[in-house]
C-alpha cells in the first residue's frame, strides 16, 4: 500500500497515460523497478508481531478517517484480495482483525512481496502472495473467486486503470464488494501544498499544470505515474468498467493538517494562486476536532470509494 496527473474530462482519457491495455515493455519495466525501490514501510523490518501491529496502527492514524473508510475488520469467512499489497501493511490488518477463509496479496514488486511474506510470518501467518506481470492487466485468479477486493493507493499509479478495473470486476463474485483509495483532487494536498507551497513559494514545476505537478509530490519526485481524481471522474471510470461506485469520503493526512494553519490565508492572499484553489481554501470548514472539510467531506488526499457490480 503506497500513499503519500494530467487529466481530461473525456472518459477515454481518464487516468490513462497510454491507450493500450498492455503498456510498452520499457514503461512496464520502469514502473516495476520504481515500486521495487519504493514502498510504504521503506523496507522496514519488524522484530515482533507487537512491533508490526503498532506500526500498522500508527500509520493508519496519520490519515484521519482512513481505517473507517478502508476497513480491514468484518471480513470473516470471506475470500479477500489486496490488490497492490506492497510489503503487506493492510494484509497485517486483514489477517489480525478478520478471519478470512482466503487472503491473497498481489503486487508487481518481487522485493515487496518478500517483505510481505516476512512481515506476515512475524504474525504467524502464511498467505497467498502472487507477483503480477507489469506488462499485462491480467490477474492470475479464477473468475468470480473473490468476495472482497481492497486496493489502497495503487490504481492511480497505473498506466491503464480502466483495464485493471475490468480485470478486478472479472475476479469479483457477483455479490462481491470492493473498497478503493485513490488520490483526491479536492484536497489540501493539491490546492495548498502543490498549488501554493510547491509551485509558488518554492517555484517548482511552474511550467506544469497542477495535476502534473502533483505527480512529483506524493511518492517521490521521479514517480512515473501519480494521477489525481475528482470523485465524479473516478465514479465515471468505474462505471465504464461495470462497477457501481460511491464516494465514501476522504481521509485527511496529518501532514495536510499541519500546513493548514501555516499557509491557508497566506495562500489566499497571493495573487498567483489559481482562483479554483483560492475558492477551495476559503470555503473550508472545520469539524469539532479541527479537521478540515470540503462540502461535507474531509479535505484530504485519500479519496475512498465503495464499489459493487452493476
Amino acid at each position: 500500500m503506497t500513499r503519500l496527473g494530467r487529466f481530461t474530462n473525456k472518459l477515454a482519457d481518464i487516468g490513462q497515460q497510454t491507450p493500450s491495455d498492455n503498456p510498452p515493455e520499457d514503461a512496464a519495466a520502469k514502473e516495476a523497478a520504481y515500486w521495487t525501490g519504493h514502498n510504504v514501510t521503506r523496507h522496514r523490518t519488524f522484530a515482533s508481531a507487537a512491533d508490526s501491529f503498532a506500526y500498522f496502527k500508527w500509520r493508519n492514524d496519520q490519515y484521519f478517517n482512513y481505517i473507517e473508510l478502508m476497513p480491514v475488520a468484518g471480513f470473516d469467512n470471506k475470500a479477500v484480495l489486496d490488490f497492490g499489497c506492497g510489503p503487506g501493511h493492510d494484509l497485517v490488518g486483514f489477517s489480525t482483525m478478520s478471519r478470512p477463509d482466503r487472503l491473497v496479496g498481489v503486487d508487481v514488486s518481487s522485493t515487496s512481496l518478500v517483505e510481505a511474506r516476512e512481515r506476515l510470518a512475524v504474525h504467524g501467518k502464511n498467505i497467498e502472495l502472487l507477483q503480477l506481470d507489469p506488462r499485462s492487466s491480467e490477474i492470475p485468479l479464477a473468475s468470480g473467486s473473490i468476495d472482497h477486493i481492497h486496493s489502497s493507493g495503487v490504481l492511480h499509479h497505473t498506466p491503464d486503470p480502466l483495464a485493471l478495473l475490468k480485470e478486478l470486476r472479472r475476479v469479483l463474485r457477483p455479490d462481491g464488494t470492493m473498497n478503493v483509495m485513490i488520490y483526491n483532487y479536492d484536497s489540501l494536498w493539491l490546492h495548498l501544498y502543490v498549488a501554493y507551497v510547491k509551485q509558488i513559494l518554492e517555484g517548482l514545476y511552474v511550467d506544469e499544470d497542477v495535476r502534473e505537478a502533483f505527480r512529483h509530490t506524493t511518492d517521490g519526485i521521479d514517480c512515473p505515474i501519480s494521477n489525481v481524481y475528482r470523485p465524479d471522474e473516478w465514479i465515471a471510470l468505474c462505471a465504464a468498467a461495470g462497477f457501481n461506485a460511491e464516494f465514501s469520503g476522504a481521509a485527511v493526512s496529518l501532514w495536510e493538517c499541519s500546513l493548514l494553519g501555516r499557509y491557508r490565508f497566506d495562500a489566499c492572499m497571493h495573487e498567483d494562486l489559481p482562483i479554483e484553489s483560492r475558492k477551495f481554501l476559503l470555503g473550508l470548514t472545520l469539524d469539532p476536532l479541527g479537521y478540515p472539510m470540503h462540502q461535507g467531506n474531509y479535505a484530504g488526499v485519500d479519496g475512498c470509494f465503495h464499489l459493487s457490480l452493476t
